[in-house]
């Protein structure tokens, strides 16, 4: 018992020193014109300085909410590579995708980050309907709209897939071949996790979830209540130190409080808030299903302290099409480490601007 209790005091010192550190370059979107909540963000637009555009365009009949990217003496006559930037699950353009929007356009790109369909800012009812199909398609209509983007070289386009946008990417660009060049970072195979749970966590219970999920499809479809995994109010620090998992460790003081943003839907000490019914898609889809269709030139990165990690090496090592494959380790980092942490950011976007210089010639 005592052992447990130390083992528990040392994993609450663990998560508040992290909480520490990530509050104490919090960005609250309250405070941001654009409400964005990274480190470095925004606040307004300067001729001669990277530019955020807020945009909405029509994705199968739904409206999507984007913010466009443009770098420091942005001239719609030139032409620019562009790069698309998938958010994780339950995140929003606001986060992380925007963190690493913004630094690639400082880099010289155009990019884009937008809001899943049904999630985010973006259209779609009932909200935060969490199917493959849907968060695939949202990447190619991304590369619909930025292709058309005033400045644009459609010839030279690449994605940036980023956790749960990762495994979509991976999936996206097995036969969109807009993509001249793929990245990925922290990937999550979001498939695999809801249908085996973490590190197979919760593979026992498969078919028991498969029937909660089939019966909330049922209540949905005779016009009851939309049931949702997850989801009520922010995890408590003792709540916290609990979890199970690094990653929900600190997913939740990331979402929940240091990079907080209302828009939304991650909770991640139950994995994420999303429809039960949403289970039906999530469980029989794979991200790594027919990854041998990707041929374009791929760079996978990942943090090597990331519990996450397998998830990366498994597609990895099934890319076997992939041209000049590379998997990139940050050392040191956490999975959620790499979403805002400096020395970590600072690696993965000296990696990713050598890959786009490289592969979008």
């Amino acid at each position: 018992m005592r052992k447990t209790k130390a083992i528990l005091a040392v994993a609450v010192l663990l998560t508040m020193t992290t909480m520490v550190k990530a509050q104490s370059i919090q960005k609250s979107y309250e405070t941001n014109p654009f409400t964005l909540v990274y480190e470095g963000a925004i606040t307004k637009n300067e001729k001669g300085k990277v530019n955020i555009h807020p945009v909405t365009y029509k994705l199968n009949g739904l409206d999507i909410a984007a913010n466009v990217y443009t770098p420091a003496d942005y001239d719609p006559a030139k032409q620019y590579p562009a790069i698309v930037v998938a958010h994780p699950n339950g995140g929003v353009k606001e986060q992380v995708a925007g963190l690493y929007a913004q630094r690639l356009a400082e880099a010289g790109y155009v990019t884009i980050a937008a809001d899943a369909a049904y999630q985010g800012a973006s259209g779609g009812q009932p909200r935060n309907v969490d199917k493959p199909q849907n968060r695939v398609e949202d990447i190619h209509g991304m590369a619909d709209f930025i292709e058309t983007y005033k400045g644009v070289d459609k010839e030279k386009l690449g994605v940036l897939g980023i956790c749960g946008g990762g495994g979509y990417t991976l999936k996206a660009v097995q036969t969109d071949k807009r993509f001249k060049a793929v990245a990925t970072l922290s990937m999550f195979n979001s498939g695999m996790v809801r249908r085996n749970g973490f590190m197979n966590s919760q593979y026992a219970t498969i078919q028991q979830r498969l029937r909660q999920a089939t019966d909330a499809r049922m209540e949905e479809a005779a016009g009851g209540k939309v049931k949702y995994v997850g989801g009520g109010s922010a995890a408590t620090d003792e709540q916290i130190a609990k979890l199970p998992f690094e990653m929900y460790r600190e997913g939740a003081v990331y979402y929940e409080r240091s990079h907080a943003h209302p828009n939304s839907g991650a909770f991640p000490n139950s994995g994420g808030v999303y429809t039960v019914s949403s289970l039906l898609d999530l469980m029989s889809w794979d991200a790594t299903d027919q990854i041998e269709l990707i041929d374009q030139p791929l760079l996978m990165m990942a943090g090597s302290k990331a519990d996450s990690f397998y998830m990366t090496a498994d597609a990895f090592n099934k890319a076997i099409n992939a041209k000049n494959k590379e998997l990139f380790l940050i050392p040191g980092a956490t999975h959620i480490e790499t979403y805002w942490k400096p020395e970590y950011v600072a690696q993965a976007l000296s990696k990713l601007e050598g890959f786009y210089k490289l592969n979008l010639k």
